[in-house]
């Protein structure tokens, strides 16, 4: 094997690609602060009792660990920069109020994902922390739809789900809680026979519920479809109320006035179980086969940390995202001499300063290609250095 082959599910990140990704970034971080976000960048790695308090077993089976060479205590690399963000907010800033953050950053899986993800994603988000009501929910996704506008998706989907519909059913029937794990497994993976299988082993009407999720798929524009879920949760007043509080969201005049937007819901998307805590929400784009966008409530993370505060936010995967945008045209630049000379640097370094790209010529390197496409020269005239066309 070559010494110099990268891990399967890493790559580089090559000169036009990174600078579409640093655009974004700048974009997106740009954004969010004019909403009220405050910047944050917690480290890659932490000590791992810290690293996964309160994020469940998903989190954990993602993480690489390794041992600290000074303390002797296991760390881990982080697969998720939100939790991390939570504890800033309970532990470190230990605000009053409502508290607005957002991040960017590496994060590492042990496994990809999905298919044809990254095991290095480039996370980006943002946390709304100290507001319990729907309105931080939908400044959320408002933010969430700011982030594909801003690279250039001219059609994507949302599908939102409420973990208290599932919770509602699995705590009706103790035999459904011992085999939890199980259970949302078949959900996610949308195996029918399996979950039928399964839920002959429950109580009637759980059974019933719990099968009749993986047909709680549509459009929230689709009344025959909200028809057949509220059917599907009669008999279960906590899954009715979760799911009240889902529909609520969407009749938003945000969500509505965006028809670049396709609204869906999806009540058997299990991912996040065991740390979300209410909406939930997976955005997906044509020409990805992963969620692109993912986020939802988690008030309960921050007890651990000494502060339980209600919390909702959403990341996103920036190098797949911008994977998606059009290859912007070669920046224009101008093309200088090199040569030792006082007046030379003096006139570079002002253009330079005006936020121009200068590229010196190394000698015997002036027919080299490059990124940039430079169409004006650097040229001595009277004794003076001016910019001329190519």
């Amino acid at each position: 094997m070559p010494a110099w082959l990268l891990p399967e599910s890493i790559s580089d990140v090559l000169p036009a690609e990174a600078r579409r990704i640093e655009a974004l970034r700048r974009q997106l971080l740009d954004c969010y602060r004019t909403y009220g976000y405050e910047l944050v960048q917690p480290p890659l790695l932490e000590y791992l009792d810290s690293l996964l308090t309160g994020t469940g077993q998903d989190l954990d089976v993602r993480t690489f660990k390794l041992v600290d060479q000074v303390s002797g205590r296991t760390m881990g690399l982080r697969a998720d920069i939100t939790p991390q963000v939570a504890r800033i907010d309970a532990h470190l800033l230990n605000r009053q109020g409502v508290t607005r953050l957002c991040y960017a950053g590496s994060v590492l899986h042990t496994r990809p994902a999905g298919l044809l993800a990254t095991r290095e994603p480039l996370q980006i988000g943002a946390e709304i922390y100290g507001h319990a009501g729907p309105e931080a929910d939908l400044e959320i996704l408002e933010l969430v739809i700011e982030s594909l506008k801003a690279a250039g998706i001219g059609q994507w989907r949302v599908d939102l789900n409420h973990v208290g519909v599932v919770r509602a059913i699995l705590s009706s029937d103790a035999g459904a809680q011992a085999r939890q794990a199980e259970i949302l497994a078949l959900l996610q993976a949308k195996d029918a026979a399996a979950l039928q299988q399964l839920a002959s082993t429950l109580s009637a009407p759980t059974g019933r519920a719990l099968c009749a999720l993986l047909d709680c798929y549509g459009s929230v524009a689709d009344a025959a479809a909200l028809a057949h879920v509220q059917a599907a949760l009669q008999a279960m007043p906590q899954a009715r109320e979760a799911w009240q509080a889902l529909l609520q969201l969407t009749q938003s005049s945000l969500l509505r006035t965006h028809p670049e937007c396709e609204l869906m819901f999806d009540l058997a998307d299990t991912r996040g179980f065991d740390y979300h805590s209410g909406i939930t929400f997976a955005a997906y784009c044509n020409g990805l086969p992963n969620a692109v966008v993912r986020g939802g409530r988690y008030d309960d993370v921050g007890q651990v940390f000494g502060r339980a505060r209600p919390a909702t936010g959403f990341s996103l995967e920036l190098r797949e995202l911008a994977g998606l945008m059009t290859a912007a045209a070669p920046s224009p630049a101008i093309v200088a001499p090199w040569l030792d000379a006082p007046d030379l640097r003096t006139a570079i370094a002002k253009l330079r300063a005006q936020g121009e790209i200068v590229v010196q010529t190394l000698p015997g390197h002036e027919q080299e290609q490059q990124e940039f496409a430079c169409d004006r020269q650097l040229v001595q005239r009277g004794g003076q250095w001016v910019v001329e066309k190519l």
